[in-house]
């Protein structure tokens, strides 16, 4: 049995709400048939228990006419009498047909309907003997009288037993009648609870693994769900979830490139202004070579070689700021790699170095020694977004500062970008990582987005403190360097 309910539990949810619905119809189907047929035969029986009623009333009409006409002899006595016993007859006759249809009209009922309609017969012939004999007056006193009130209190007595027995079937199917809708009621009631849980427990658990995953999305974790073992729909759901998951995994990373390439076309006019200045030194440089040897002039090693080396350190220079940028725009696998977390902030604070107004200071206190499993490329997404964000909060003066911290023997680097800029709302702090949320007239809602997924993915986590009018403060922890990192 156990077995059973087990291979029928793990069944799809579309089969057992159907089952469950089909016999929610046929139990239904089945309680209103019976239902209705206890009510006719309610029905039946309080019809029967009018005319047993109206039956009992023409005995008792009937005794007392014979009354009367005992102790007066009045003729009308004794045709009243007569004419109750045939209307009482007539009353048995009816009954009787309708016997075989009674509920209850067992032996009891029916050997009481005989026996009232056989005395009945017997007190009408003694009745009649009586009037033959044209009593009168002392009618009561001699035996026949005696006999035939002996007769009539059979009859009260036989009717009066009659009447209690319909009354008693009656209560009979009403008690019944309750006594099964009480069943039934607490059959369905079981059911409906064993249904309600068996369902609930399956589509609740499936979206209670569906919000939990939705959760860790928002929270920029990608891992798939873990398949139930099941074989009903909730298994398909997960399975189509874990294809969304996959698929939001693929397009965040085509929305992270493009935000690389949207940041560069921020960045471009500044790296332009910064290559313009190496290339004039490069051409300044060549044409003074150019001129010496033009004028067919002695040539001057030293000058020459500080020519040559002005020209080499301005192509490195320029070759520096191109390197940064094609690093920044390659789009490569996520991939930890111990470096400095110096030299990861010079060079992001250089990419974004021409971005800076005037009246605005980048000042960072990195220390030498913090070294951390980073992806090079993506940690510099993070600083570019925080700092560009930093630059449009500020309106000048002012000061953006990155600065670092780790305790000998922690496990992790505190990392913090702070800005003396316009401040976040408090009503907007819960939401500024959120999707497509922007405070900005422009922009996409993608940056702290795309920074929250980030540090997520390096194993650490990002928090802000901000005032209106005083600024922000973004706080990075991520973990050292342990044993086993690259």
């Amino acid at each position: 049995m156990y077995g059973m309910i087990s291979r029928f539990a793990s069944g799809k949810i579309r089969r057992i709400v159907l089952f469950g619905m089909v016999l929610s119809i046929l139990g239904f189907s089945v309680l209103g048939g019976i239902s209705y047929r206890y009510l006719l035969q309610i029905e039946d029986a309080l019809a029967l228990a009018e005319v047993v009623d109206d039956l009992s009333s023409e005995i008792l009409e009937i005794r007392r006419y014979e009354k009367n006409y005992l102790l007066y002899a009045l003729q009308e006595d004794y045709q009243e009498t007569l004419r109750y016993c045939d209307a009482a007859l007539s009353i048995i006759e009816r009954i009787e047909p309708r016997e075989g249809g009674l509920i209850g009209a067992d032996l009891k009922g029916r050997m009481t309907l005989v026996r009232l309609r056989d005395d009945l017969r017997r007190y009408k012939e003694l009745f009649s003997s009586l009037g033959t004999q044209g009593r009168a007056g002392n009618g009561e006193d001699d035996a026949l009288g005696i006999e035939l009130r002996d007769q009539g209190k059979d009859l009260v007595d036989v009717v009066r037993q009659f009447v209690i027995y319909q009354r008693e079937q009656i209560l009979g199917i009403v008690g019944t009648l309750k006594h099964q809708l009480a069943l039934a009621i607490a059959a369905f009631t079981g059911v409906a609870i064993f249904f309600s849980w068996l369902v609930g427990r399956r589509i609740f658990g499936a979206l209670g693994i569906i919000e939990h995953s939705a959760r860790q999305i928002v929270q920029g974790n990608f891992e798939p769900l873990p398949l139930p073992d099941t074989s009903d729909e909730t298994r398909g759901v997960v399975e189509a979830f874990n294809h969304m998951i996959e698929e939001l995994e693929r397009r965040q990373s085509q929305l992270l490139q493009e935000k690389k390439l949207a940041s560069l076309g921020v960045l471009t006019s500044g790296i332009a202004h910064q290559l313009n200045n190496p290339l004039n030194n490069i051409s300044t440089s060549c044409q003074i070579l150019q001129e010496d040897l033009e004028a067919a002039l002695p040539v001057d090693p030293a000058l020459t070689r500080q020519m040559l080396d002005n020209i080499y350190q301005e192509v490195s220079r320029s070759r520096d700021i191109v390197k940064g940028l094609l690093e920044f725009a390659r789009e490569t696998d996520f991939c930890l790699k111990s470096v400095p977390l110096q030299a990861v902030v010079q060079r992001a604070v250089t990419l974004v170095s021409s971005e800076v107004p005037t009246g605005v200071r980048i000042l960072t206190d990195i220390p030498a020694d913090i070294v951390l499993p980073l992806d090079n490329q993506r940690f510099q997404e993070v600083l570019l977004n925080l700092m560009i964000n930093a630059i449009h909060a500020i309106t000048p003066p002012g000061v953006i500062s990155l600065s670092a911290t780790s305790e000998p023997g922690s496990t992790e680097a505190v990392l913090q970008v702070t800005d003396t800029g316009a401040g976040i709302a408090p009503e907007h702090m819960g939401r500024i990582f959120d999707p497509f949320f922007t405070l900005k007239d422009t922009g996409t809602g993608l940056g702290l987005s795309v920074v929250f997924g980030i540090i997520k993915k390096h194993g650490g986590t990002i928090g802000v403190e901000s005032a209106v009018g005083e600024g922000t403060t973004f706080t990075i922890r991520l973990p050292r360097m342990t044993s086993g990192a690259a």
